[in-house]
């Protein structure tokens, strides 16, 4: 009984913190109910016994990911007045797009995952594991190709925001590696012998 209401409670407040983070003018705001949806999605978690993702959840996505969006929002400059006549403009094409993705949940909702829920509920938990264990043995097994896929698919996209964001710029001092690296002691080291009061 006090899992179905921590469930229903947990769930109401994601969603109000989802609706939330589209629909607050102050971008900051957006990344603080952000956040608080983050920690109700972890709190359904623990009510799954997946404890190791509702850390995850938290320490990722909440201590990086999310501080890192405040800390972006908090350092540009947003001009308020131009987002909002933005809005107005993309409305249409906005509520197209909703639309149709309102659409394919339903479907995928009502096809799909009615059935697929009574095959798992029907499956034995294995109570012998950790839930760390358990999902590790899963990821480094039946999903490792999926699971390095992913990670390559992050390397690319890292690789390319350097790339479309790295500049060369006249006059600034770059560091030049193999340069540094093929420096001799000749190069950079001079011994002078002074004498005897001669020196500065």
């Amino acid at each position: 009984m006090i899992a179905t209401v921590l469930f229903y409670v947990f769930a109401l407040l994601t969603v109000f913190a989802a609706l939330m983070v589209i629909s607050m003018r102050n971008p900051v705001h957006s990344v603080l109910f952000l956040i608080f949806s983050f920690f109700n999605a972890a709190g359904l978690f623990i009510l799954l016994g997946a404890e190791f993702l509702a850390m995850l959840l938290v320490i990722v996505y909440v201590g990086a990911v999310a501080v890192l969006f405040l800390f972006v929002v908090m350092m540009l400059d947003v001009n308020m007045a131009k987002a909002r006549d933005g809005f107005m403009r993309y409305l249409p094409i906005g509520g197209i797009v909703a639309a149709v993705m309102l659409t394919e949940l339903v479907v995928i909702i009502r096809y799909s995952v009615g059935q697929k829920i009574t095959t798992i509920a029907s499956a034995p938990i294995p109570t012998d594991v950790t839930n760390t264990e358990a999902l590790g043995h899963l990821i480094y097994t039946e999903y490792a190709y999926a699971f390095q896929m992913a990670g390559a698919i992050l390397l690319v996209a890292m690789i390319g925001a350097i790339v479309l964001t790295l500049r060369h710029r006249p006059g600034v001092r770059r560091q030049n590696a193999a340069k540094q690296i093929g420096r001799k002691r000749s190069d950079s080291v001079e011994i002078v012998k002074v004498q005897s009061g001669k020196g500065i």
